[in-house]
């Protein structure tokens, strides 16, 4: 996979044009999600409009309605045939900071032909700090704007019953890494952001 991925008015355009088809707070939580990518990119030096950009689409799959790992094959899906495999690649790798299929929290609502395409895709990939970012931001990213890592893993766990606690773990290891990147909490980081 290449590391395309659409321009910010393009990326918003597709986000408008998905919450028509299929509205919800996902569309919220992308833009917060994106924000917070943006704010922390531009404190490690990263690129600040791709990060927005990837947070934005991370969760694109969800224009194709309702779905657990649906989404993450949806949206992987649709972001290689618009020829964005970078974006394609965020749609991905959010759901998986540990790398393995079995991580995943909710239902794996695919037939086996489709857990075999993100299963072959997550293998073939090796984590960069964009993926990391994402998955950091979707950590922490409501619809109502951003909260604690704790808070929003706890709340994944009482709608689950479940949070593996090596996934939990690495989500504060990631955590870490970007607050050292920084040179400071993200707490104060996306508090500026978000004033």
């Amino acid at each position: 996979m290449n590391g395309k991925y659409p321009t910010r008015e393009e990326a918003e355009r597709l986000v408008r044009e998905a919450e028509a088809i299929y509205p919800g707070p996902w569309g919220d939580h992308c833009r917060v999600v994106a924000r917070c990518a943006e704010a922390i990119a531009a404190a490690c030096g990263m690129d600040a409009d791709k990060a927005y950009v990837l947070g934005l689409l991370h969760d694109i799959g969800r224009r194709f309605g309702h779905g657990h790992m649906a989404h993450v094959y949806d949206g992987y899906t649709y972001m290689r045939e618009l020829g964005y495999d970078g974006a394609a690649r965020i749609c991905l790798t959010h759901s998986f900071n540990m790398k393995r299929f079995d991580e995943y929290i909710g239902d794996v609502d695919i037939p086996e032909g489709k857990q075999a395409v993100i299963r072959e895709a997550l293998a073939a990939c090796e984590f960069d700090d964009y993926d990391r970012l994402i998955q950091l931001c979707d950590g922490i990213g409501t619809a109502n704007g951003p909260v604690s890592l704790a808070e929003r893993m706890g709340d994944v766990k009482r709608r689950y019953g479940r949070y593996p606690q090596d996934k939990w773990d690495r989500n504060f290891e990631i955590k870490r890494y970007f607050e050292q990147k920084a040179g400071g909490t993200l707490e104060s980081l996306l508090a500026e952001a978000f004033r």
